[in-house]
């Protein structure tokens, strides 16, 4: 089984510093069940690949087992467990990768902390539900994929296809993300594995999957496969909403009044939510979803517009997710009201094919919460997946926080918020995305203006250009 990392990064060699391989050399590592090596096929500025080849003893394997009930001697020796991409290759990476994997690069520390160009390709792997399950597992994460049959034998092509698959994976993260996603998935593509599996895998997979898992549109099967044991998931699952999706009721509300109190003398979250719905309204939108809903406060405030046929709101957190539907008394809606709302649970940094059917997509006061360097992965789950013919997103404009009673310059609104935009900084961003994405965009302040630090928020408004 053999596992490529190459990368197009500038200088690539750097890939060594990363791996803490040397592309000169080539490193064995003796495993408990044979022998793992890395190596590097191509090592030039341009272009660097690294090889990680596992070869399993296969009689290791079995010296000394007994078969189980309904199970003989032979199925140990004659199965496809030493030559196929299982989770004997997530063992060797963890063991050959385990700096990588945690993100540690002494040398080259900033780098590992970076999203570069990647592609992984692993062959042969095994594909328990075909192509489309790899997608589903895949794609969402931000991956372009590739799938391709391996030859029965490639010396009698007549044979047809072999069941097993070479995966190429292309796209733009953390080297230290795309080996934990690939730890994780590959046993799940699989649906096997070579050990026991105990309630110590559950905290395994949480170290491991943590909030991505917690984020893909595909974690319920993810959690089945990889565990194994249906009570073993579901207690996954609950521990990923704790950890991830849930938070402390006294911590909800101090979180909400932090910046909430701060702006409530100017009304500003009102004049937020009306400012983006009459944006809507001039584009003539039909259907419009809302990324990172919360507790659904702006959904109500789109349910007053008759012209919008169908409203969703899309929620990473179960808890808030919650909150929207008694906020917005689902259960007790009118039929005809009920049909055109709904809520989902996803992400907005990794691509969802339910979002491609909406007119308009908003984010009111959502992007700040996003870590700087995950926003090439909103703008391509935005701009390029999504596509809509509208999206409107609106941030807070830092350089009118001093006019705030006891803030000083520079610091920010709220604790939870990663960035705060100058009007200039947000504008360069927004226009950025437009030059990669083919929109246009106009921009407008939200609140009253201030003669020399502009208005409290500042809104975006793309519109989709010709192709």
């Amino acid at each position: 089984m053999l596992l490529t990392i190459s990368t197009t990064h500038t200088p690539a060699t750097d890939l060594g510093f990363l791996l803490r391989k040397n592309p000169a050399n080539s490193h064995a590592i003796d495993l408990p069940f044979g022998k793992a090596v890395v190596f590097y096929p191509e090592a030039t500025d341009e272009r660097c690949s690294a090889s990680l080849m596992i070869d399993v003893d296969p009689i290791a394997l079995v010296r000394g087992r007994r078969g189980s009930r309904g199970e003989t001697l032979l199925d140990h020796y004659v199965n496809d467990r030493p030559y196929a991409a299982s989770s004997f290759l997530s063992v060797a990476m963890a063991r050959t990768l385990r700096d990588t994997m945690a993100g540690k690069a002494p040398e080259r520390q900033e780098l590992a902390d970076t999203a570069i160009p990647l592609e992984l390709v692993v062959t042969p792997l095994p594909c328990r539900g075909g192509d489309e399950i790899a997608r589903k597992l895949f794609e969402p994460l931000g991956y372009r994929v590739d799938m391709g049959h391996v030859p029965l034998d490639p010396n009698f092509p007549d044979w047809g296809d072999s069941p097993y698959r070479t995966i190429r994976l292309t796209g733009h993260l953390k080297l230290s993300d795309a080996l934990t996603h690939l730890y994780v998935l590959i046993p799940v593509l699989d649906n096997g594995k070579h050990y026991w599996v105990g309630d110590d895998e559950i905290e395994k997979l949480i170290a491991k999957g943590g909030e991505w898992l917690q984020a893909h549109p595909e974690r319920d099967l993810v959690a089945n496969r990889y565990l194994r044991r249906r009570r073993y998931a579901v207690q996954a699952l609950q521990l990923l909403d704790e950890k991830f999706g849930h938070i402390e009721n006294d911590d909800i509300e101090e979180e909400g009044d932090q910046e909430e109190i701060l702006e409530r003398p100017i009304r500003l979250n009102e004049q937020r939510y009306e400012a983006v719905a009459a944006a809507l309204v001039r584009s003539g939108v039909q259907t419009v979803c809302d990324l990172g809903c919360g507790e659904g406060k702006f959904l109500s405030r789109l349910m007053q517009e008759k012209a919008l046929s169908r409203i969703v709101g899309m929620e990473v957190s179960t808890v808030e997710i919650e909150k929207a539907e008694r906020r917005l008394k689902l259960d007790r809606m009118p039929p005809t009201q009920r049909a055109r709302i709904d809520l989902l649970r996803g992400s907005l940094v990794y691509e969802d094919d339910r979002l491609s059917d909406f007119d308009a997509i908003t984010l009111v006061e959502v992007i700040e919460h996003v870590d700087a360097e995950r926003l090439h992965a909103l703008e391509r789950v935005v701009f390029h997946a999504a596509s809509p013919n509208v999206a409107i997103i609106s941030t807070p404009n830092i350089e009118y926080n001093t006019t705030f009673e006891g803030m000083e310059s520079g610091q920010l609104r709220h604790h939870d918020h990663r960035f705060e935009w100058t009007r200039k900084e947000f504008q360069d961003w927004a226009q950025g995305v437009c030059d990669r994405n083919r929109y246009i965009v106009t921009f407008e302040g939200v609140g009253e203006e201030h003669p020399e630090f502009g208005c409290p928020t500042q809104m975006a408004v793309f519109q989709r250009g010709a192709e």
